[in-house]
């Protein structure tokens, strides 16, 4: 088991998410930073399936009852073992009754706690994701919350090449963010203007980061019937200012979606903080490599 001390402003139990279900009106949820999340599979020897901890904004303590391997990974903290200083992004053998403690993260914003053997909530429609806009799957953590862990396969280990997690910005630019068409590109009186530079508005969470800027412009005043949404899509309401949804996005919008983000902007724009600079620009061949 792995108890809950503090879980820090924020803290979710995730994993890969629960894909398929958005006929139904549920969409695939999970984590927000996948190659974060699948680095800290990999250095504790987990299958991608596997559920972790995702934490916004550090502060998370945790205790454990007997040795498990853990991987910090994503946004990094500072953090300790019994209170000394422990690597990030490596595996961490915690003995039974170590405590491991994060503070607040420099630079991003969502972390990942990987544990081998995964945590072990029980599934919800096939996911131990937890949905912000639905409700499904386990509850926010609290305060003296116990997760089970799951048993560690004595086949898998942690070696192998380096997934790649995040790598923030250099410290004053802003997140390149890489822009495919969307179905509805040609609402825009000058695709054009969707690039440049947009801040994060304080209004933003797991279901959609709201970005502001100068207004967009769009061709007439056409109404559109609800259409199906997808993670990373870029969509913009009567006021111009674009918002981008996260993994907890409504399955359907009304508003047209003018571009979606490749997977790899997305995980950059998971660890973009409110006030963050992001810059926008249609994505080239070395995006889609």
């Amino acid at each position: 088991m792995i108890e809950i001390i503090r879980p820090g402003p924020l803290a979710l139990v995730e994993d890969a998410g629960r894909p398929g279900l958005a006929a139904v009106g549920v969409s695939a949820s999970g984590v927000f930073d996948r190659g974060a999340f699948a680095e800290g599979a990999r250095l504790v020897g987990n299958d991608i399936g596997c559920a972790s901890v995702e934490i916004t904004l550090g502060g998370l303590a945790a205790r454990v009852d007997r040795d498990h391997r853990v991987a910090l990974t994503g946004a990094e903290c500072p953090a300790s073992v019994n209170g000394t200083a422990v690597a990030w992004g490596v595996p961490i053998e915690l003995a039974a009754g170590d405590e491991l403690r994060l503070g607040l993260p420099s630079r991003g914003l969502r972390s990942y706690l990987s544990v081998a053997g995964g945590v072990d909530v029980p599934p919800v429609l096939g996911s131990r994701s937890t949905d912000l806009l639905s409700g499904l799957g386990p509850a926010r953590l609290r305060a003296g919350d116990v997760l089970p862990v799951g048993v560690v396969d004595p086949a898998r280990d942690a070696s192998g090449p380096t997934l790649g997690g995040w790598t923030p910005a250099a410290p004053g630019s802003p997140a390149a963010l890489a822009l495919l068409p969307g179905p509805r590109t040609d609402w825009l009186s000058d695709p054009a203007q969707l690039t440049g530079e947009w801040q994060v508005s304080p209004d933003s969470n797991r279901v959609g980061v709201r970005l502001t800027g100068p207004a967009l412009a769009r061709t007439g005043e056409r109404e559109l019937p609800s259409e199906p949404l997808v993670r990373g899509a870029v969509q913009v309401p009567p006021a111009g200012q674009p918002v981008v949804f996260g993994p907890d996005h409504p399955t359907t919008g009304g508003y047209p979606v003018v571009a979606v983000l490749t997977e790899a902007s997305i995980d950059r724009l998971a660890q973009c903080r409110p006030g963050d600079t992001v810059r926008l620009a249609w994505a080239g061949p070395a995006d889609l490599a």
